[in-house]
């Protein structure tokens, strides 16, 4: 923090010492609540009797004094609820680090789940926080959808006496960003709501968007409480729990040493799938069955290399990497640094400054959205600025407006008690042929083509609580996972093998061919024979005229399906979530209706229960 000078500043040269000593030694924390604590006090100083004194009580924890005056509603303005809503498990982390931070400096917090939290206490809430991720086509997440479809009901209450603020998270790569986020903060201003602060709609690289709206509601939170809660012990709890981050986050992600890296697939199969074995060893990097691991890529060289040179730059130009001031070759940068195969509407309305064609403008447009959307779709940097030259600025500049390349989530397909040191992934190669020219999946293509043994990859844990075995080993189980959707189910089954757990396990397997195109084939048998895995009922599309899919295999196993439901079954879908994830919800309700004898209404009450309870989970993408 820079000095203050008696030249530029209103005070005397006594006030410029103490507080020269002060400011620098304040924590970023501290420096929050006074920012808020002088906002409060000048309105109070505003609205107080002449004469009257404005002190800072240092010992004041959970009441608010200012001028003498104790209100009801400030004492009660200490508690926060913050509601999260996360398929992934993001939402969930971001909200534990809220909490801890609200804590240290004396709030009473209460965090809860979406589903987990009764609607109708909402009309008792001053302060709420809501973090929520938007999944699919604009819908919220499984953990957030009743929560949403009671606040869009008739049976919202009224919530005048309400401060809320959300934060969204999301990718701007689909028409539907952050929508959900959006949805929640709508409607609870209709509701008569008032916001804390603004809503921040956060990319995949959400560091820095996060930092801000945490900033901003502990910054309101504090202004309303007109007093201090900050000691010093919880300062050295923000250290403390600062000093137990783990090492390797994905903001420094361990470089793991590739181990093996083969092909799943058989000879003569149209798919290529690639089971990797990566050391974490020196890493002390743990994780559980059901969380993902995430994994950053190169852009793929021949990629880099054209767009280079249609811009006709120099590979070798020093550009940024990121906003840090980091900075290195261009081509280093466009090989690892920056998403250059996927366009976005923000990208492209940075672009259109950077065009000294008007085209772009024009195709930005509010009447050409729907041609917007078409031309976005499949395309990427290379499109871009081959369809809209010429361009002005420098490489450095154009850089710029480019996101951060984010890490690719995968499913870990191993169990670490059953691998120590190792995390095994599944990663389907992603090629296809769009307007003319071959595409690549960024990262699949980089593991099948350009990795090989004794290669590095930089990769972090990402726990997902969603997406969990049962506490109870003997519980039975029904993993619902055709194609790569299987990985975690590997996982499942090793570590219920390393527990000796009791309870059965049903595993739906589907795929294109039988021949080519079993992943794990040899694995499932060993689990069988093993008794691990109790059934494996498989279905392979392409083998027969009739396309069958694993959403026909459980209405053929219907009867015992809903058997194994009412025996306390958990349920576990991994895999494609726009057809066959919707496809196998599908599939289960008309299960538990036939087989129940139940109305749709209460097959649909059926499966939300087993999803409040935590019986039906869904990893889905």
């Amino acid at each position: 923090m820079s000095q203050l000078q008696v030249t530029n500043s209103p005070f005397n040269e006594n006030q410029v010492e103490l507080l020269n000593r002060l400011l620098p030694s304040l924590t970023e924390t501290q420096q929050i609540w006074l920012s808020g604590y002088l906002s409060a006090i000048g309105r109070a100083a505003a609205a107080a009797p002449a004469g009257s004194e404005l002190q800072v009580q240092s010992n004041t924890i959970g009441n608010a004094e200012v001028g003498g005056v104790l209100t009801s509603q400030q004492a009660a303005s200490r508690e926060v609820t913050l509601l999260f809503g996360s398929q992934t498990g993001n939402c969930q982390r971001l909200a534990g680090s809220l909490s801890r931070k609200l804590e240290e400096q004396g709030f009473q917090v209460t965090i809860s789940a979406m589903n987990s939290f009764k609607p109708t206490a909402l009309k008792k809430v001053e302060n709420l926080l809501l973090l929520v991720s938007t999944h699919g086509e604009g819908e919220p997440p499984d953990n957030a959808r009743i929560f949403h479809e009671f606040l869009y009901s008739k049976r919202a209450p009224q919530l005048e006496n309400l401060r809320f603020s959300v934060l969204a998270l999301g990718d701007t790569s689909y028409e539907f960003f952050c929508q959900t986020g959006k949805d929640f903060d709508q409607r609870l201003e209709e509701l008569g709501g008032k916001r804390l602060s603004p809503r921040v709609d956060c990319d995949l690289d959400y560091d820095d968007s996060v930092a801000e709206w945490f900033e901003g509601v502990i910054g309101a939170l504090n202004a309303n409480l007109n007093a201090p809660a900050i000691a010093a012990k919880a300062v050295q709890a923000a250290e403390d729990a600062e000093s137990q981050e783990p090492l390797y986050t994905r903001n420094n992600p361990f470089k793991a040493e590739v181990l093996e890296n083969l092909n799943l697939n058989g000879r003569g199969s149209d798919r290529e799938t690639r089971h990797l074995e990566l050391s974490l060893e020196g890493s002390n990097i743990q994780f559980e069955p059901g969380d993902a691991l995430g994994v950053y890529p190169e852009n793929h060289p021949e990629l880099v290399d054209a767009i280079i040179h249609t811009m006709d730059w120099n590979p070798n130009d020093t550009v940024p990497f990121n906003k840090k001031g980091d900075e290195g070759t261009l081509r280093e940068a466009l090989l690892h640094h920056y998403e250059i195969t996927v366009l976005t509407k923000p990208l492209l309305e940075q672009a259109a400054k950077l065009s000294a064609s008007n085209k772009l403008s024009e195709l930005l447009a509010p009447d050409r959205a729907s041609e917007l959307k078409e031309y976005i779709q499949g395309r990427d940097l290379l499109d871009l600025i081959q369809d809209f030259s010429p361009w002005e600025g420098s490489a450095s500049s154009f850089v710029t407006i480019l996101r951060k390349l984010p890490a690719r989530l995968y499913s870990i397909a191993s169990s670490y008690k059953a691998n120590p040191d190792e995390v095994h992934l599944t990663v389907r190669a992603v090629r296809y042929e769009a307007h003319g020219r071959e595409r690549y999946g960024v990262c699949s293509v980089h593991c099948a083509e350009r990795v090989e043994p004794g290669d590095t990859l930089p990769i972090y844990i990402q726990h997902n609580p969603n997406f969990k075995l049962p506490a109870n080993p003997d519980a039975p189980i029904i993993m619902i996972g055709p194609g790569t959707g299987v990985a975690p189910f590997r996982s499942f089954l090793e570590e219920r093998g390393e527990l000796g757990a009791e309870g059965k396990s049903w595993l739906f397997y589907g795929d294109r061919h039988f021949v080519t195109d079993f992943l794990y084939q040899t694995d499932w048998q060993r689990m069988l024979k093993d008794g691990f895995l109790s059934k494996l009922d498989v279905a392979f599309s392409r083998d027969t005229e009739e396309k069958v899919y694993v959403q026909h295999r459980i209405l053929q196993k219907s009867r015992e399906v809903y058997e194994w439901l009412q025996e306390g079954a958990h349920i576990y879908v991994c895999g494609d979530e726009k057809y066959m994830a919707h496809d196998v919800h599908s599939a289960l309700l008309t299960v538990i209706q036939n087989e129940g004898g139940l109305s749709p209404e209460a097959a649909v009450a059926y499966l939300e229960d087993m999803q409040q309870t935590q019986r039906y989970q869904r990893d889905v993408y």
